[in-house]
């Protein structure tokens, strides 16, 4: 069974900084693309930033330069360093794993964790 398990989400205080770490259980990390996702109150969801098998990263124009996503297929984790928050940054980030199975996508998610970045 597939099992995305985010943590470090929380409470900090404008131009600081949070790590968010995602365990993966199942089997599927080192053969996924990892992904961080976020979704703010009244807003839709949208990539943060990805990593792929290959260590490939994308990063969204609004993160770029201030986060960095990087995995540790040895521990099945994957991570986003977050620094330099903004306000607007606080959102519900969801971890993704991506997985092409003959050729079909089968997408993962984590419960998502809080991050809220306030004065």
């Amino acid at each position: 069974q597939v099992q995305l398990v985010e943590s470090g989400g929380g409470l900090v205080q404008p131009g600081g900084s949070l790590r968010l770490s995602c365990a993966a259980s199942g089997g599927i990390f080192s053969n996924s693309r990892m992904g961080w996702y976020r979704q703010a109150p009244g807003k839709q969801r949208e990539l943060v930033a990805a990593i792929g098998s290959d260590g490939s990263t994308n990063y969204a124009d609004s993160v770029k330069g201030r986060f960095t996503i990087s995995r540790d297929n040895a521990k099945n984790t994957a991570y986003l360093q977050m620094d330099t928050l903004k306000f607007e940054d606080t959102a519900v980030y969801y971890c993704n794993a991506e997985l092409i199975i003959f050729g079909l996508r089968r997408d993962y998610w984590g419960q998502g964790t809080q991050v809220t970045v306030s004065s």
